[in-house]
């Protein structure tokens, strides 16, 4: 199985589907995880990180912030180098979030459903696995 080098701060706020999202992320060949519960741990751990994360894998419905605002907060003080929303809500309002996120030139590669799919995700952050 390969193994991904790939920094991802993963930011959720159900327990079960955080740990739940962590084992298919290891089980997927990505070992350099960084879990949060909401934004304020997100920001914490960017603020503590030597260098930014490759990705930011972020819930929209999070309890303190939505995932867009902390995507465009961790973008703008360089924390992050892309960002993935990972989120149960309808396809259209996905669309609408990538849109906006394109209007406000934040890099945002895309959006997953839950549960991950791996082969989704590999397909979204295949130029960042080129070297």
């Amino acid at each position: 199985m390969p193994r991904y080098p790939v920094s991802i701060l993963l930011v959720e706020d159900h327990p079960f589907q955080l740990l739940a999202t962590q084992c298919l992320l290891r089980s997927f060949g990505f070992d350099q995880l960084t879990p949060a519960e909401n934004a304020e741990q997100a920001i914490r751990s960017m603020t503590q990180a030597e260098t930014p994360f490759d990705i930011i894998l972020c819930d929209q419905c999070l309890p303190d912030l939505p995932g867009l605002e902390l995507i465009e907060i961790a973008s703008r003080r360089r924390f992050i180098n892309c960002a993935i929303l990972l989120s149960g809500l309808p396809t259209e309002e996905l669309v609408a979030l990538k849109i906006q996120a394109f209007k406000r030139e934040l890099p945002l590669l895309g959006y997953l459903s839950k549960p991950l799919n791996k082969d989704a995700l590999i397909a979204l952050i295949k130029p960042l696995l080129r070297s």
